[in-house]
């Protein structure tokens, strides 16, 4: 198993593709782990040496702040330095990027304390900071916290994979989610959410200077489509996408769309 030993993490990473092409990172989203790229790894490492890893508190990655039952607190800008650390144990100078969601609020961390190491910024489903949507969205939040507070994991677990797959034929889309949502303990996942909502970039996203994509899907429940597009207000020059019939899990729900829309956009920052 790949681990990259940090003074107070393992670091679980996995690579696919051959270390002479441009190196490609893909960062996760919330209470996942790598496996949400296995739909897009096998494509995107016909071209690319793709870096998937489980963020810190997530998945194969223990250590202190990510062991069962451990809340101790971490922050976005430390996950965001557990990725460049990874780029230099591989060493690859730079990369482009890609991030869902938590993994997008890294990817921008990582853009703006490391901009030699980001060549491009492809951000899906995430925010500069965090809103709830209008009352509905703010129901569901609070829906959520009351089932962290007082029911097992497998029950949210699976309040949100059905807001991730809905529909009848992404049956064995949720039914993976929750297998993969419920193995997370409540110490580390509450770590997590806590730093997504201490989260804001908003100021520092002026200093952007790489070539940058914003992914949203317009059914999104998760992420209101505003944060999406002030995200893509915020960074310079940055495009927008958005992603028809398309919820939270983008990579999943629109896996044809969304590959060629991501690898359209990075073909075209390819060094001349």
């Amino acid at each position: 198993m790949p681990v990259l030993n940090l003074p107070d993490l393992s670091l679980y990473y996995e690579t696919h593709g051959s270390p002479a092409a441009p190196a490609l990172l893909l960062l996760h989203g919330l209470g996942s782990s790598a496996d949400d790229w296995q739909l897009q790894a096998p494509v995107f490492s016909r071209r690319y040496d793709v870096i998937t890893v489980d963020l810190r508190g997530h998945g194969r990655s223990v250590g202190a702040g990510a062991t069962a039952g451990s809340s101790r607190p971490f922050t976005i800008e430390q996950m965001a330095d557990d990725a460049a650390a990874l780029l230099d144990h591989l060493q690859v100078a730079a990369a482009y990027v890609v991030g869902l969601s938590l993994g997008g609020c890294v990817a921008q961390a990582l853009a703006v304390r490391y901009p030699a190491r980001v060549r491009a910024l492809v951000l899906v489903n995430t925010f500069a900071r965090l809103r709830p949507a209008g009352w509905r969205g703010a129901g569901r939040l609070l829906k959520r916290a009351w089932l962290f507070a007082f029911a097992p994991m497998p029950a949210l677990a699976a309040f949100i994979a059905r807001g991730l797959f809905p529909k009848p034929e992404q049956r064995p889309y949720y039914e993976a989610a929750v297998a993969r949502l419920s193995q997370n303990t409540k110490g580390p996942y509450l770590a997590a959410m806590r730093a997504v909502a201490r989260f804001d970039l908003r100021r520092q996203l002026a200093a952007v200077r790489c070539p940058a994509l914003v992914v949203a899907g317009d059914r999104d429940q998760t992420v209101p489509l505003a944060a999406a597009q002030a995200l893509h207000r915020a960074i310079p020059g940055a495009r927008f996408a958005l992603l028809a019939d398309s919820g939270h899990a983008s990579p999943y729900d629109q896996t044809e769309n969304f590959n060629e829309v991501v690898l359209a956009f990075l073909a075209e920052q390819a060094p001349q």
